[in-house]
């Protein structure tokens, strides 16, 4: 016979808390349910640095190579985007899914560069899931350093 067990939360927030996990629990897989953390667990994550002549970005993409991701520069911002398509992988795979758990995910993200960037000079590599922009500063806004002469 089963038994049945009375739920008594020891506090409210407890209770908002285990009601919170049950409904994003019940909507998981469901597009309507497009959480916060969800999207943000599809965006790569960013490291920004700043030298004296350039700025540095660096992209985590594990699982992506050169060819699955496309930087463009569009007046003064800058996006990162994916080009995998899923319905492409799909269609290389021989046989019928039993199971099918991998996603192609795709994302596009934009960053604005700053006024010194110069968009005409940007390198990009890829090497072990880390995609390195670089974006060099126009030369007439790198800091400089002037000689200082004695006074005679």
């Amino acid at each position: 016979m089963p038994r049945v067990t009375l739920y008594r939360p020891t506090t409210l927030e407890g209770a908002l808390n285990d009601f919170n996990r049950y409904v994003e629990s019940f909507f998981d897989d469901s597009p309507l349910s497009a959480s916060e953390s969800r999207i943000l667990n599809h965006l790569p994550l960013l490291d920004v640095r700043e030298t004296d002549t350039s700025y540095v970005i660096e992209a985590e993409l594990p699982g992506y190579d050169d060819t699955m991701v496309e930087v463009h520069v569009n007046g003064g911002a800058l996006t990162l985007a994916s080009k995998s398509n899923e319905a492409e992988k799909n269609g290389k795979a021989e046989g019928t899914y039993i199971l099918h758990e991998r996603r192609s995910v795709t994302f596009s993200r934009t960053l604005k560069l700053p006024e010194n960037a110069d968009p005409e000079n940007i390198t990009a590599a890829f090497k072990n899931g880390i995609l390195t922009l670089e974006i060099k500063k126009r030369t007439e806004t790198q800091k400089r350093v002037i000689q200082i002469n004695k006074a005679e």
